[in-house]
């Protein structure tokens, strides 16, 4: 086979080195046959649940619906894996937001190397043990009105396999990341939110074939407003700032090293779809206590952040400004431009006209909150622009594929196809050296 030495292999050399690179083909078979596996265990269902009482009960629930997105309507068919990769993703934010706070956690993820990040995993899995238990109990309390035998034995056997169903995802998760293809959790949500789109198309083809002009016009726009969303966040997830770094002229023993140029990349959208998520997770709060206390004062406050409610303006308000703040919190937590500043003064490298230490930390922190304002604002035109067309078209069939969803997809198709991009040119220097 000819293979090209350009940088990033072609189409053609993708797809042969996928069929014939044994090691390749082996963990896309192992990844592909773990995803149906999960996919399956959606649909074996928990015993001593009236399922249809408790589907038209949940039919119009905004939570439900938020769920659905990430379990792949696993909390609305209510499987053995309900519950999904939703506990270990929990887990994940706490762990993040608690390795901020605690230094003894810092310090396990920034100076104690594999080890350390080994032992934060572990930890993970405990809390996302601890996460499953909790969620069990509450929806198997959750679905009371629905049992006909609601008692203890029915907690401990519901509780019992909503958790084992939670570790087995997790681990098939973790398998993936290590003997397959792109990260593992990411990938079963992905999977997850294309599951929902057959049942989408299907019934946007229907409100089509209608023969409203008016509809077919709709439609049209919606479709059309998703592919430029999709090329934008394409765009956006790539984008970066690249900050020039010059490396000083050093001697080591007899060998004088010359001074060399590179950069630093600071992506535009640090934080990626976690803000959208916590703005989400936060708006769902009042709708899941209106929900649950049916309280009037809460019921009123859950329509005015609501996007059907009287005020939709103050639901954007609302969203625009949370997805701000939880843009800034999370590039916090990712990049720190003080640490920045002491690794490249160690590496005797300096931002061209700008002096080391403090003025190279505020210069890099002037840049980082720039691209996160810029980052900031698209995410949530990102997470606007479907509400908005879905109200001005009425085509409401696309409710469950929204912002997040979009660039989960995008992210996930991205960072997958440059892992097999990885792969493929180690195959091709590994045939290079045989030559």
């Amino acid at each position: 086979m000819v293979v090209s030495r350009d940088k990033t292999p072609s189409a053609q050399e993708t797809f042969a080195q996928m069929a014939q690179a044994a090691g390749l083909r082996g963990r896309i078979l192992l990844t592909v046959g773990m995803l149906i596996l999960i996919r399956l265990g959606m649909f074996l269902p928990l015993p001593g649940i009236d399922r249809q009482a408790f589907h038209d009960s949940i039919q119009n629930s905004p939570l439900i619906g938020f769920l659905d997105i990430f379990s792949g309507r696993g909390i609305s068919t209510l499987g053995v894996f309900a519950l999904g990769i939703l506990p270990y993703i929990n887990a994940s934010i706490i762990l993040q937001l608690l390795t901020a706070a605690i230094p003894s956690l810092e310090n396990l993820q920034k100076n104690e190397g594999e080890a350390g990040r080994r032992k934060i995993s572990q930890i993970t899995r405990y809390v996302a043990l601890g996460w499953a238990i909790i969620q069990s109990i509450g929806i198997s309390v959750w679905v009371k009105p629905f049992v006909t035998n609601w008692s203890p034995l029915f907690i401990l056997q519901t509780v019992l396999a909503l958790t084992a169903g939670a570790m087995f995802v997790m681990w098939v998760g973790e398998l993936i990341t290590e003997r397959g293809i792109g990260n593992g959790a990411s990938l079963l949500i992905f999977v997850n939110i294309v599951s929902t789109l057959p049942r989408s198309l299907g019934q946007t083809l229907e409100l089509a074939q209608s023969g409203d002009r008016g509809i077919v016009l709709g439609v049209v726009l919606l479709l059309l407003v998703f592919l430029v969303m999709i090329v934008g966040i394409v765009f956006v997830q790539e984008g970066t700032r690249r900050i020039p770094i010059i490396s000083a002229r050093r001697q080591v023993g007899r060998r004088m090293y010359m001074e060399r140029s590179s950069y630093l990349p600071l992506r535009l959208n640090q934080g990626g779809v976690m803000p959208i998520i916590f703005a989400s997770a936060v708006l769902v709060l009042p709708l899941t206590l209106a929900q649950f206390t049916k309280n009037e004062t809460a019921i009123k406050i859950a329509n005015y952040v609501s996007p059907s409610g009287p005020t939709p303006w103050a639901y954007m308000v609302l969203y625009l400004v949370l997805i701000l703040f939880f843009s800034y919190f999370y590039a916090s937590l990712i990049v720190n431009p003080v640490d920045m500043s002491q690794n490249l003064k160690k590496m005797g490298a300096s931002i061209p006209g700008i002096r080391p230490g403090k003025a190279t930390s505020d210069y890099i922190e002037r840049v980082l909150n720039r691209l996160t304002f810029l980052g900031a604002i698209f995410l949530g035109l990102v997470a606007i622009l479907p509400t908005a067309v879905e109200g001005a078209t009425q085509v409401r069939t696309f409710q469950g594929l929204g912002a997040t969803s979009l660039l989960i997809l995008v992210g996930v198709a991205i960072d997958t196809a440059k892992q097999i991009q990885t792969y493929v040119i180690s195959q091709r220097y590994e045939g290079m050296v045989k030559q």
